[in-house]
Order: C-alpha cells, then sequence, then structure tokens
C-alpha cells in the first residue's frame, strides 16, 4: 500500500462496510492541514466521550477557562483571544449563560459592553474540569514522550504563527 492509498476510517476510528475498500486519497496524506484536521478530529472526540456527563465541549471549556482567568473580559476581547467571529462568540456565551455558569454585566469601563465572569458554578465546574481535562490530555497524548509531546506542542505553535 502507497503512502496515498489507506484504508478509510470513519470519525469514530471504525471501518467502513464497503468492502473495506482502499480509497486514493491523493495529495492529503502530505498535507499539513488534513491531518491537524484527523488530529483535532480524534482530540475532540475523546474529550466530548470523557465530558459527556458534564455536557461540556471543549469550545465552551476554552471559553470558560479565560474567563475564570481574565474575570471582566469582554465577549469582544474573549472572540480575538479565542480567534472566532464575535457572533459565534455571542452563542457559546448564550449557552454557557443558559447553564448558569458564565454572567454577563455591565462593563466598568465601556457602557455599550459586557464584562463576563464565571458564576460560582462556573468556579466549580471549571475546578472538576482540569485533573479531567488533564487525564484526556495524558490520554491523547500517550504515544509521545514528554520530549515529543513538548514538540509538538511546539510545532503547532509555529504553524499557527
Amino acid at each position: 500500500m502507497d503512502e496515498k492509498t489507506i484504508s478509510a476510517p470513519l470519525i469514530n476510528g471504525s471501518q467502513t462496510n464497503d468492502s473495506e475498500a482502499e480509497i486514493d486519497f491523493d495529495i492529503l496524506p502530505t498535507l499539513i492541514g488534513y491531518h491537524l484536521r484527523r488530529a483535532q478530529i480524534s482530540v475532540f472526540n475523546d474529550f466530548v466521550k470523557m465530558m459527556s456527563e458534564l455536557q461540556i465541549t471543549p469550545g465552551q471549556f476554552g471559553v470558560a477557562l479565560l474567563i475564570n482567568a481574565n474575570p471582566g473580559l469582554t465577549q469582544s476581547a474573549l472572540a480575538r483571544a479565542v480567534g472566532i467571529e464575535r457572533s459565534t462568540m455571542v452563542a457559546v456565551i448564550d449557552a454557557l449563560e443558559s447553564r448558569s455558569l458564565v454572567e454577563r454585566r455591565p462593563s466598568p469601563v465601556d457602557r455599550r459592553s459586557y464584562a463576563l465572569i464565571l458564576s460560582e458554578q462556573g468556579k466549580q465546574l471549571i475546578e472538576k474540569l482540569k485533573p479531567m481535562v488533564a487525564t484526556h490530555e495524558d490520554r491523547i497524548a500517550s504515544n509521545l514522550s514528554d520530549e515529543e509531546r513538548a514538540q509538538l506542542i511546539s510545532l503547532l505553535c509555529k504553524v499557527a504563527d
């Protein structure tokens, strides 16, 4: 089997049922973006499975964690920090607020915006999630040495910059 012909896994890792057909992926196996996306799907699936009881997505966790570390942050500043559209951030904050995890308060410096803070319930959830996320990270990086893990993070930062 050459490098561009591989068995076709589904997102959840199981194989297709159509005679275990091999698919020609053309140049995809040589593309960084293709492998980043496959890795992201694998990481997100594991996160969602592990956190299913708490019903929190990777994005919601990241947003709640940033709000916890930066109380009073505005939605606009948070959207810029995460790298998403402001309208998308509004939906994430709405979802967290509907679960009483985040509170919007009038900004003390800008009447036109809200300052975001975690509720007490949100803070408790973050403290419960942190060790679970550490376990998740250890599991998804279990095939990497500590040095490889640090190198992967460093390389991904270079790609992102």
